[in-house]
């Protein structure tokens, strides 16, 4: 006999299904993400710290859980809701089934749920704060445990996903020539964005998000890496501090997701909270400069202000849907980020030229040091 769970958002709407995961209680922000395919990704991708994700796709699942497909050492994400879950999975690489994934993590999960009602409830009043419970069952009580929940604006996630200390990258790695070294501030880095570094000939080392400035240096790096992440910006402004001084040395720096917003913040921009946040791997990106239309991986929930950015600094990608900021390069800097995931796991590779980008960009640098 399958055990009831419950949801309940901050609106008061509740949604009744089957526990299909850890039996429990949690707390988030409920978001949809619209992927057909990469569940596995996103319920290891550090950035979905403090969400619960409902996947839009009816059935999730089919081709269970495999050895090579995890961005981080474990899942993150509070809670996830799906139609369907599927129990017996079909591929010859499964180790495992979906749902005994989910309860060995401790992830309280729900499935019968409408998730294109849910979905369309989400666009219309926007990211809402959630209690998802196998344990209690009363609908007002949930609303009030969902109520209570801290909002994700404000939030600092970034320190709690880091790595405890620097290491050591080397899978993937391929020679391709003179190799570069690059130093990666892990604000919630996918394990997608170390392989794709690696395979274009890049020594790797790792460095927790509150790493300074001067211990990053004292690496020699070719270039910085700065990574994915979870939760605000804004209150991460001790990395935003130590950027500053990092753009001084006019090293190449390269930022993906939250290190393009913190990237923003240091170079003197703004940042604001999206509705819904972009979530999915079918977002459509134009490059400005070559009109060039990317279909990219996306999984954010705040977003650089366009107008707050000073002269010196160009938008160079911008999303269709909504004309939001997707990347910026600065004019006399070498340095550049995306809002999206070029590594994009899951996801179509359309962006994965920035990685080569990003390389060729230290070669210049590191031939010629005042060129840039």
């Amino acid at each position: 006999m399958k055990t009831t769970a419950l949801l309940v958002l901050e609106d008061g709407s509740a949604w009744k299904g089957q526990a299909c995961g850890a039996e429990g209680e949690t707390l988030g922000e409920m978001v949809f993400n619209t992927s057909m395919t990469g569940y596995q990704e996103v319920l290891t991708d550090p950035s979905y710290k403090g969400q619960i994700v409902a996947m839009t796709y009816p059935m999730i699942g089919n081709y269970g859980i495999t050895a090579a497909d995890h961005e981080s050492r474990k899942p993150f994400l509070s809670g996830f809701v799906t139609r369907e879950l599927c129990r017996r999975p079909s591929n010859w690489q499964s180790v495992e089934a979906l749902d005994f994934f989910l309860q060995k993590h401790g992830i309280v999960a729900i499935e019968g749920v409408d998730t294109r009602a849910l979905t369309l409830r989400l666009r219309e009043k926007g990211a809402l704060r959630a209690a998802l419970s196998t344990i209690d069952l009363d609908p007002k009580s949930l609303l009030r445990k969902a109520r209570q929940a801290a909002p994700m604006t404000g939030q600092d996630l970034a320190s709690q996903v880091t790595c405890a200390q620097s290491f050591r990258w080397t899978e993937g790695y391929r020679e391709t020539g003179a190799p570069l070294h690059v130093v990666v501030y892990d604000f919630g880095v996918k394990f997608g964005i170390l392989r794709c570094l690696a395979a274009i000939g890049c020594h790797i080392t790792v460095v927790p998000a509150g790493t300074t400035a001067e211990e990053a240096l004292a690496l020699k790096p070719d270039g910085l890496l700065l990574s994915n992440g979870p939760g605000d910006p804004q209150p991460v402004g001790y990395a935003v501090e130590q950027l500053k001084r990092l753009l001084d040395s006019r090293k190449p720096v390269f930022g993906i997701c939250l290190g393009h917003q913190l990237l923003g913040l240091a170079l003197g921009g703004k940042t604001f909270k999206l509705k819904f946040g972009h979530h999915g791997a079918n977002h459509p990106v134009m490059e400005l400069s070559t009109r060039r239309v990317e279909i990219t991986s996306q999984n954010h929930g705040f977003c650089v202000d366009l107008a707050s950015l000073p002269k010196e600094v160009k938008t160079t990608h911008v999303n269709l849907n909504d004309g939001t900021s997707e990347g910026l390069a600065h004019a006399q800097l070498p340095v550049f980020s995306v809002q999206y995931h070029p590594e994009a796991c899951a996801g179509p590779h359309d962006s994965r030229y920035l990685f080569d980008r990003f390389r060729d960009l230290m070669i210049t640098r590191r031939q010629s040091p005042t060129r840039i």
